[in-house]
């Protein structure tokens, strides 16, 4: 009888220590995934921010160096100077003024990259340049008329631009349309003093704002072309 006891409690014992065992190898191969899934999770993480972060250094760089191209421009048709000295002088203010202030001119690019935003601001110069001409001729026939049929009044306007940089153009695109003058930018609203009632008609019309937003693609103003660039730059992405 104390045999036969002896060796059930020994069977139960043994019993109970394979179950101990197999309880233990279950946690330690619960601890085993769960490390490898947090060992995984980190790695992709820390993958995302290696690309992410070149990326966005990437972005930095062609910034930096498309202001500095832009500003070089301006810096040669404005001096007229093409020597060696005051070509090289040009070179170094630009760069150093594009390293300080490339997030200036390039800033809150909602979508797209840099090259889309480039090439509608160069097909708009020669709309602004149009306007220019014709706003000229306009002032011209109001100046050399007898009773010089003037109007001067201050028109204002709430803009649905979102970002500095595109106000900033359309306060500079105003300005150099002969008969208007942009005057002031507060909380939106532009103040701008113009010489006659066919200039704030053409001005309150919002064409200009259209084609401003349209090179920044501003929320406001989204054209099927916006979806066009759009999918051209993101559809390899999705592939």
């Amino acid at each position: 009888m104390e045999v036969t006891l002896l060796l059930e409690a020994t069977e139960n014992a043994f019993r109970i220590v394979e179950r101990a065992r197999k309880h233990a190898v279950g946690l330690l191969d619960t601890a085993v995934q769960f490390t490898a899934e947090q060992t995984r999770f980190f790695e992709e993480k820390r993958w995302e921010l290696l690309f992410t972060g070149a990326e966005r250094r990437k972005t930095r760089f062609q910034n930096f160096l498309g202001t500095a191209f832009i500003l070089f421009a301006f810096w040669m048709l404005l001096s007229g100077k093409f020597d060696a000295f005051h070509l090289s002088l040009g070179a170094m203010c630009c760069v150093l003024v594009a390293y300080l202030f490339h997030d200036l001119l390039f800033a809150n690019v909602r979508v797209g990259d840099m090259r889309v935003v480039a090439a509608r601001f160069i097909r708009y110069i020669p709309w602004l340049i149009q306007q220019i001409v014709l706003s000229n001729l306009h002032v011209a026939s109001l100046v050399l008329r007898r009773r010089m049929p003037i109007d001067p009044h201050i028109v204002k306007f709430k803009t649905k631009l979102e970002t500095d940089i595109s106000s900033v153009t359309l306060a500079n695109s105003i300005t150099l349309t002969p008969g208007t003058i942009t005057m002031d930018i507060k909380d939106g609203i532009y103040y701008v003093h113009a010489l006659d009632h066919k200039v704030a008609d053409d001005l309150n019309a919002g064409e200009m704002e259209d084609r401003v937003a349209h090179i920044f693609m501003e929320a406001d103003h989204l054209y099927v072309q916006d979806v066009l660039d759009a999918a051209r730059i993101y559809g390899p992405l999705r592939a």
